[in-house]
């Protein structure tokens, strides 16, 4: 049969108060008699029902986490990073992808709703969230990360600079000669997308050419077509920049070597290895996961004040790619 409280307080000699003294951490025991306590704990093999204890003070000590794909390296950092906010709070992280499907996201928050999670973390994948209503209005925060909720929805938010991250490539490339410069993004639906197009756009002015942009979920296959297409024109691209970082691997391979300034938003493995380097705008996902979760636990803690919205920046570092003179 598992210990109790009451058989530490009887082996150790003392009060049961004193006994919650010592296993809570709090003043007041005298240090031998913690020591006795302890050594009373060891014997007898006694662990505190952590259940019990959070469900007494209204909480299940759990959070949820939905982002967009655990395998993506960029959620893969934010999900590590809440996850050792997480823990240093006491808490357990519960974390699902949504593959980008609004309707899979529904699924998830209200999975971990019905589960009684103290608070959410959502990379969102749709512009609805009507549905979180209820569970806002039940006391449930919400923190969003990488891209904002929906119109009507005014929580707590993490972004990235995406769009000035994107004036600064393509500001490099132009810097370095480059006129032609290209663009590969993911579907404009999607926030980061639509932002980094906006400042693509917007650093290029009058040169901005629509035939030089491809936006879409990228497949290996329309990312080779959508390349071939450009590099077709008349006057084809001298330089690329790409929207994320599956989509700079994915460039990478099917130029197979073509020579080409490129600016990838995103880091990634092993880009500092390639010959040359390539050259990207680099976003801290630890950052936006440790900031997001730090939130959510400020509003745990019962601060009340105004939702807000932070805009981590993001730093170009070059390697060479970009810096490649047409």
């Amino acid at each position: 049969m598992r210990p109790t409280m009451k058989d530490v307080a009887l082996a150790a000699g003392v009060a049961l108060k004193t006994v919650s003294r010592v296993v809570n951490g709090e003043p007041g025991v005298n240090p031998a008699t913690a020591e006795r306590v302890r050594e009373a704990i060891e014997r007898l093999g006694y662990s505190r029902n952590e259940s019990a204890r959070v469900l007494r003070r209204g909480r299940t000590a759990t959070v949820g986490l939905v982002i967009e794909d655990v395998a993506d390296p960029f959620y893969a950092g934010l999900s590590r990073a809440v996850e050792e906010v997480t823990i240093v709070e006491g808490c357990l992280l519960l974390s699902g992808s949504s593959g980008e499907k609004p309707a899979r996201e529904r699924e998830l928050v209200r999975t971990f709703c019905a589960r009684r999670v103290d608070g959410l973390i959502v990379v969102p994948a749709g512009d609805d969230h009507s549905y979180l209503r209820p569970e806002l209005d039940a006391g449930t925060p919400a923190v969003f990360a990488d891209r904002p909720p929906g119109p009507g929805l005014d929580v707590d938010t993490v972004l990235s600079d995406n769009a000035g991250g994107a004036m600064e490539a393509v500001g490099h490339l132009l810097a370095h000669g480059h006129r032609r410069i290209a663009m590969l993004g993911d579907h404009p639906s999607i926030f980061t997308a639509a932002e980094r197009l906006a400042g693509y756009r917007s650093a290029l002015g009058q040169l901005f050419d629509p035939r030089l942009v491809a936006m879409r979920a990228p497949t290996p296959e329309t990312v080779r077509t959508d390349l071939e297409r450009m590099l077709a024109l008349d006057s084809p691209p001298t330089a690329l920049f790409t929207g994320n970082g599956r989509l700079t691997v994915t460039a990478l391979r099917a130029l197979g070597g073509r020579r080409m300034g490129l600016i990838g938003f995103d880091d990634f493995e092993l880009a500092d290895l390639l010959s040359p380097g390539v050259t990207v705008v680099a976003q801290d996902p630890a950052g936006m996961g440790r900031v997001a979760a730090e939130l959510l636990f400020r509003r745990l803690s019962g601060d009340g004040g105004p939702s807000e919205h932070v805009q981590l920046p993001v730093r170009l570092i070059p390697r060479g790619s970009g810096e490649l003179s047409p």
